[in-house]
């Protein structure tokens, strides 16, 4: 558990002296070594303060791979744990302006804003709404909207008690107690199910894990929109159900990848794609699909679309000659056993020495095994295991490469 923040902190750390104190914080290493030294300079300078701006910056510190203005926000670190990271709520908000032109949008599970950050940058969206709870979250949302220099209204709400009538509705029920991770749907908050009926009837977007069990919400709970699963950079961040989608696919993969210019590639994959692919031995290359395309359900839409083809029909590996464009593939450079007697002489065959190992289908932990096969040499290899039918089988590659 971090630090909880009041809101007498919130105010403090928004003031002059706040920023002052922050700025101050910053250039302090506040490393485990060197944390006792820093927090008695701080509280020396700042008494009944000190703890809520160290919480702040190294929250900064670790927020800053997740959002793009974590330099100049608040937050705590239960709050940057389950916002969304800035490109996942860009391409969100993107998506809400264009499906509805001038649309007011209410992210009604709003806590420090990541979400409404976005909104409020998004060209056709004409106005957004955030509310929540925790008046300490709000605080800090006002503020996180005051330098990045978005608009919005806050509203201290109950999200299963509407208080607007937005176009759009946002939520984003929270998946942490104070025991930690829930998983269950009902020990979400708000409940999943409770948000799905506040709002039904209109266009609503639930943010949830990836991992999500969408078969068992269709199937018993009767859940009728779209699933979509979208990654960041090779990690599926998120489960998003989004209702008022009749007529469009059920489920859809949302894969997201940042360039070196700083703007973010994006493609998708839904289950209105054909899927129609083959099943046969090893081509040149093997390629492992992004895990959005898997959690969807979308391997083999994935494959038909770019002319690839399983080696197991029950397995998400696919191989084929070529490797599509700005995914990661393996070159196989031969077949072999799974034995480790078998693995070891291959590996050595090939002077291997750092070793990648991929895993799909056998009950395999790769770290254990690369332990056990004590590779010595000198080159680089990638080792993909699986099964076809209920033989395992190996793959001796060479490093992935992205293409």
């Amino acid at each position: 558990m971090g630090y909880t923040f009041t809101i007498d902190d919130v105010a403090f750390l928004r003031s002059r002296h706040g920023a002052k104190a922050l700025e101050t914080a910053s250039m302090l290493d506040l490393s485990p070594s060197s944390m006792l030294a820093d927090l008695g300079e701080l509280r020396r300078r700042y008494p009944e303060r000190d703890a809520a701006v160290v919480e702040t910056v190294l929250c900064r510190r670790r927020g800053r791979a997740k959002l793009r203005d974590a330099d100049d926000m608040l937050f705590g670190d239960d709050a940057l744990q389950q916002s969304t990271a800035s490109p996942v709520a860009a391409h969100r908000a993107a998506e809400i302006a264009a499906r509805h032109p001038g649309a007011v949008v209410h992210d009604v599970t709003c806590s420090i804003g990541a979400e409404v950050i976005e909104l409020s940058r998004a060209a056709g969206i004409r106005g957004v709404i955030g509310s929540d709870l925790d008046r300490v979250r709000l605080a800090m949302a006002r503020h996180n909207l005051d330098v990045t220099g978005g608009r919005a209204t806050f509203v201290a709400a109950d999200a299963l008690t509407p208080v607007s009538t937005a176009d759009v509705v946002l939520a984003d029920p929270a998946r942490r107690s104070g025991t930690g991770r829930v998983f269950r749907l009902d020990q979400l908050t708000p409940p999943l199910l409770d948000v799905l009926t506040t709002y039904a009837g209109r266009p609503l977007a639930v943010k949830s894990a990836p991992g999500l069990d969408y078969r068992m919400l269709r199937d018993r709970f009767g859940f009728a929109g779209q699933v979509q699963m979208t990654s960041l950079d090779g990690s599926v961040r998120e489960a998003c159900l989004w209702t008022e989608r009749d007529g469009e696919p059920g489920r859809r993969a949302t894969v997201l990848r940042s360039q070196p210019d700083g703007t973010v590639r994006s493609f998708e994959v839904t289950d209105h794609d054909a899927d129609d692919v083959a099943v046969g031995e090893v081509g040149d290359w093997l390629v492992d699909p992004d895990g959005a395309v898997v959690r969807a359900g979308l391997v083999r839409n994935y494959a038909r679309r770019h002319g690839l083809w399983q080696l197991d029909p029950q397995i998400a590996y696919l191989t084929g000659d070529t490797v599509p464009d700005g995914e990661r593939g393996f070159r196989v450079l031969e077949a072999t056993g799974v034995t480790e007697k078998e693995l070891r002489r291959r590996l050595a065959s090939h002077d291997c020495g750092a070793l990648e190992i991929l895993v799909r289908g056998l009950d395999v932990d790769p770290d254990r095994l690369r332990k056990r096969l004590k590779p010595k040499g000198s080159r680089s290899l990638a080792l993909v295991l699986t099964r076809i039918g209920r033989k395992g089988v190996g793959f001796v590659c060479a490093p992935g490469v992205r293409f």
